[in-house]
């Protein structure tokens, strides 16, 4: 037995191809000698990195765009032409296969990659059209014509490169303005949702009735909208989800009210929710959205009204259902939205779960909703399925697992009590949005805190001088003049006992990995809740 492993292990180190293996965090965890060689580097320099961090540039981009979200989608790549960079910075030409493995309950347990050698393949490219060139040149006769034609030739493809070049441009431009009217057209519906729930707010006040859940309700909405660019920022990541016990016949009824306003007067919804449904394990937050997607992706498709209905089952997926269709046979609870609306033809069905696709106008929508929808059930273990025909409506169907056991009694939100501070605390804020600005030093003074007020770097190292009682700068990152981390580092080469704490839009991924901030710096994400606020100040105070 020990020299068979000794066998498997000599001939996985010193195979003609290189093996690499990465966690569902997409980090290497192991990699032979023969692609250690390859690149000249020691085994242990792969091991905590990304694979595509040993792309050229060109590479890293192709492989960000393309591959990475084809391989959320598919599970697999193969034959990808791809430059590495050794670390004496010369490349090595590789052809990539790429296969996800999975556990029983469909996790991501590893990905293994696979690599060949090409510089072979691309040396026999250029050794042929060099034999080619010298025998189209061995007839004196025609070396004129050659010549001459070679000449047409190039003119002519440097004629389409160019005419290709215009393309590309006009189609990437065109790409972008969809998305940015996308953009706008889903932060409008998300407003709508927020609206809806400030006018029933209004209604229910003035007939002394409780507002508590729509009060909620808006600030799920204001939440949904600001974490718009967030998502799009981490498009081609996969999202951590923070699933919980939940049950969809409740989940749905709370949503009904909010549903009808954003659906609009012209479209009727109906619901037909299944007793004694079973309880499913998702993320609340993402299946809600997932149902709102769906929803206004319904309207849309019905511009003179209709019906939208809302349908929960128990189900039970066979063996032959789950073969045809590439999920785990079992029980699962089922969630089909399905409208009396223009209905879809087998190739927009085909394409429906793609990024980027949509079959709406400029400015109606991105083209991110059902991929989204799509990535989210795929992570939770399910099973999607449209069913549609021109004219005839669609039915969007959702599986989600059964979850053996009852759902956890619904936790009653308890006030919690908010970290304050003292007048003599005093918070610098710097914040170049002048609204932003106004709005969290109200939310500072509020928690007790005594607060200076900056527009800017320049006018914030002038009020430090100024406010010696100043014990904490709350700067945001990007702003025009002087950035925060510059400020920063000036502040404190003045005070060096100045604490600091970031504030910013994007992720913490995208200011720590390019370089903006360094990693473990105190980082208040925005939009934050008053009590996200009070919380995080107090503690870097404390600290």
């Amino acid at each position: 037995m020990s020299q068979q492993f000794d066998d498997l292990e000599d001939l996985f180190e010193n195979a003609p191809c290189g093996y690499v293996s990465a966690g569902p965090d997409g980090r290497i965890t192991k990699a032979n000698l023969t692609f250690a060689t390859w690149l000249g580097r020691d085994r242990s320099e792969f091991v905590g990195r990304r694979f595509q961090d040993f792309l050229n540039i060109a590479g890293k981009i192709y492989y960000e765009t393309h591959f990475a979200p084809l391989m959320r989608m598919q599970g697999f790549f193969n034959e990808v032409a791809l430059d590495l960079v050794r670390a004496d910075g010369t490349t090595l030409p590789v052809l990539v296969n790429a296969v996800e493995r999975r556990d029983d309950t469909g996790d991501l347990r590893f990905v293994r990659i696979t690599i060949f050698n090409a510089s072979d393949r691309r040396r026999y490219e250029r050794e042929l059209l060099e034999a080619r060139r010298v025998a189209e040149g061995a007839n004196a006769e025609l070396v004129e014509l050659n010549r001459t034609l070679e000449k047409r030739i190039a003119e002519a493809v440097e004629a389409r490169m160019t005419s290709e070049a215009a393309l590309r441009q006009a189609q990437k431009m065109e790409a972008v303005g969809q998305l940015t009217g996308g953009i706008a057209h889903d932060f409008n519906n998300m407003l709508a949702v927020i609206l809806s729930a400030l006018n029933l707010i209004e209604r229910r006040l003035a007939k002394g009735e409780d507002v508590s859940h729509f009060i909620d309700a808006a600030k799920d909405g204001a939440g949904r909208a600001a974490s718009l660019t967030q998502r799009l920022l981490a498009f081609s990541r996969q999202q951590a989800l923070s699933p919980e016990p939940l049950n969809a016949n409740k989940m749905v009824a709370e949503m009904s009210e909010l549903l009808r306003r954003t659906l609009g007067e012209t479209v009727r919804l109906e619901t037909v929710l299944a007793g004694g449904l079973w309880n499913v394990h998702a993320d609340k937050n993402l299946l809600e959205n997932a149902i709102l997607n769906l929803a206004i992706n319904a309207r849309d498709a019905m511009p003179e009204g209709g019906r939208l209905t809302i349908e929960t089952a128990n189900c039970h997926l066979d063996d032959t259902y789950a073969a045809e269709h590439t999920t785990q046979p079992g029980q699962y609870v089922m969630v089909a939205v399905t409208d009396t609306g223009t209905g879809m033809t087998p190739e927009v069905m085909a394409k429906a779960f793609d990024p980027f696709f949509t079959t709406k106008g400029p400015g109606k929508g991105t083209g991110l909703g059902l991929s989204q929808v799509f990535g989210f059930v795929k992570q939770s273990g399910g099973h999607i399925k449209i069913y549609s025909e021109p004219g005839q409506g669609t039915s969007i169907k959702i599986y989600l697992p059964r979850l053996y056991g009852a759902a956890d009694a619904p936790k009653r939100a308890h006030a919690k009590k908010l970290a304050r501070g003292a007048s003599s605390e005093v918070v610098l804020v710097v914040e170049d949005d002048e609204q932003v600005l106004a709005l969290t030093a109200q939310m500072l003074r509020e928690l007790g805190y005594g607060v200076v007020e900056a527009r800017g770097g320049t006018e914030a190292l002038a009020a430090l001088s100024e406010h010696p009682e100043i014990g904490l700068l709350f700067t945001d990152v990007v702003m025009p003049d002087m950035n925060g981390r510059r400020l920063a580092e000036e502040a404190q080469k003045r005070r060096p006992d100045l604490k600091v704490l970031f504030t910013t839009g994007y992720t913490r991924n995208a200011v720590v990995h390019n370089g903006v901030l360094d990693p473990g710096v105190n980082l208040l994400q925005k939009p934050a809740s008053v009590e996200q606020l009070a919380a995080k100040v107090r503690m870097v105070l404390d600290t």
